[in-house]
């Protein structure tokens, strides 16, 4: 299944020593809101992928004299990536914090499960990593000040993150998931969006057509299309690619020199002609 490219992420060992500043009022801070997002999970068999997180922590760049990590937030969200489709977001964190350059990032993932659409449960075991916090880079550094809106986006990608186990085109094949998170950081208000529609030769809208953002030969990131054949795929770092849509039974088409610019909106329509 093809999906967005992963940012590195590490793994913390739990006896790593964690801190926690208290009722420390800083000197200046600005505000800095977090927003969660899926690459999609291209399967007509699941119904729901959960994940639930207790922890944010982020670290301050050059900041040797403080702990490595600081506690952004300890509120307790469950989320189901599936609903993060298509331009769809929620809104993980939103609070002040010290002001200042902020490199990295520490998602606490306590519980993971899915759930297949005749109801069948799989309950995930969270790898160690997972347990002592998943390590986001932020690369560029995210900037926190008074006169600033920051907004990061995490792109939680299910593809990679939800490993099917046997044979995913039948529930009976299917005999269990593998969870790996893999999550990719982006500064949202400075990043740009593409959407568009994909039909085919009668102009009639194509649902569930992939469409894949392509840079230097490897899938930047990727959407499906809706219903009404339309699709977003939000955080694209500013650049030129290659975009690619593909549906079983169309010929498959790329188009390519598709500028996508910060903090804008880029059309791309595609039609899609049968085999």
């Amino acid at each position: 299944m093809i999906s967005v490219v992963a940012i590195a992420i590490a793994a913390f060992t739990a006896c790593q020593e964690e801190y926690v500043i208290e009722e420390i009022a800083p000197t200046k801070s600005g505000n800095l809101l977090i927003r969660l997002t899926d690459a999609p999970f291209p399967t007509d068999l699941v119904a729901e992928a959960s994940v639930t997180i207790n922890k944010i922590e982020i670290h301050k760049m050059d900041d040797e004299q403080g702990p490595p990590f600081i506690v952004f937030s300890e509120e307790e969200q469950s989320f189901n990536l599936l609903d993060l489709t298509n331009g769809v977001t929620a809104i993980l964190a939103d609070t002040a914090i010290e002001s200042g350059f902020y490199k990295e990032i520490r998602l606490q993932v306590v519980d993971a499960y899915v759930k297949l659409k005749d109801s069948t449960l799989f309950d995930l075991k969270i790898p160690s990593g997972a347990q002592s916090g998943l390590k986001v880079k932020i690369n560029p550094s995210i900037e926190v000040d008074s006169a600033l809106n920051a907004e990061l986006l995490l792109d939680f990608d299910v593809s990679k993150s939800f490993v099917v186990q046997g044979n995913p085109n039948t529930p009976a094949g299917i005999k269990g998931f593998n969870f790996n998170p893999v999550v990719k950081a982006t500064i949202a208000n400075a990043a740009g969006k593409l959407k568009g529609t994909v039909t085919d030769a009668n102009d009639n809208a194509i649902e569930g057509a992939q469409v894949s953002i392509i840079a230097a030969d490897t899938v930047y990131t990727s959407s499906f299309t809706k219903e009404n054949g339309k699709y977003v795929i939000l955080g694209i770092d500013a650049g030129v690619y290659e975009v690619e849509f593909a549906k079983d039974g169309y010929a498959a088409t790329t188009i390519e020199d598709v500028e996508i610019k910060a903090k804008e909106t880029t059309t791309l329509d595609a039609q899609l002609d049968s085999e």
